[in-house]
């Protein structure tokens, strides 16, 4: 079974959010910067295993990495070993300094409910109701953009704007972007300038990241490969920008055989300076 099977069936939706740092100027507990991420040292241009030992494990596979827009609070999940189950993980920013990792005792839901949109507000919305959703992004216009999930992997990218108020039906995003299996994990920039997702493109092993552009006339440019600082030949998927705006989460794993023939999986969340997302960019 391919390894992105398998992350679409033991993972829950993950919320991306709009950017936090407009909201945050007068907040006066918003984490200082060396203390935002953990305590973590940021990395450069090259990616890094994001917190060894605290987050990132060789014993478990860790999924996510999503930090609440006031960047209080730091969700991820872990599978394998004890936990038979996708385990939910909660840390918190309190009295500057952060709390150890811990079990999310509350369900799902409530925790979903609190970035932008709402699971609550999404599973009431009509035009959603029938496409199997598995992760959504959300710009600054409250423009969304999801995935489908299909057992096939053949499901696309799609957007839904808002207009004088009413939600439209979602729409296909170009073709540009929806091409190749298990299109999937949308991250939209806020100004909605540039677009990020992971497909499985043919002739390649597993998952890639990929970026799009704005262009002048309102249409995407080309599906860029992040190169191989980003995608090194393993699964690299689900993209996502702190709220702060400065750097680049992502998911990188893979999938091992052990000496009987079963399978497990191995994985970890990275990240590296958002900078390598202008350096892609083309020049105008």
């Amino acid at each position: 079974m391919k390894i992105t099977k398998i992350l679409l069936f033991t993972s829950f939706i993950w919320l991306n959010t709009a950017f936090a740092q407009k909201n945050s100027v007068n907040d006066p507990d918003f984490p200082a910067l060396e203390d935002r991420y953990l305590g973590q040292k940021p990395p450069g241009l090259i990616p890094e295993l994001f917190a060894p030992g605290i987050v990132s494990t060789e014993e478990y596979v860790e999924f996510g990495g999503d930090f609440t827009p006031d960047m209080k609070e730091f969700y991820f999940s872990r599978y394998g070993g004890k936990y038979k189950k996708r385990t939910l993980f909660i840390m918190q920013y309190k009295n500057h300094k952060w709390s150890s990792a811990s079990v999310l005792s509350t369900d799902t839901e409530k925790y979903r409910d609190q970035f932008n949109p709402g699971w609550s507000e999404m599973k009431s919305l009509d035009p959603f109701k029938d496409i199997p959703i598995h992760g959504l992004s959300v710009s600054d216009k409250g423009t969304y953009y999801i995935d489908e999930y299909t057992r096939e992997g053949d499901g696309v990218l799609r957007y839904s704007q808002l207009i004088n108020g009413v939600r439209e039906a979602p729409k296909p995003v170009d073709k540009v972007i929806n091409t190749g299996k298990w299109v999937a994990h949308p991250f939209i920039a806020p100004d909605e300038s540039y677009l990020m997702w992971d497909v499985e493109k043919e002739g390649d092993y597993g998952a890639d990241i990929y970026i799009s552009f704005r262009q002048k006339d309102g249409s995407w440019g080309a599906a860029i490969n992040m190169g191989d600082t980003i995608n090194t030949g393993l699964y690299d998927q689900s993209p996502r920008v702190t709220p702060d705006g400065k750097y680049l989460f992502f998911y990188k794993g893979d999938e091992k055989v052990r000496a009987d023939g079963s399978k497990y999986l191995v994985g970890n969340p990275y990240w590296v300076d958002a900078q390598v997302i202008e350096n892609l960019r083309p020049k105008q």
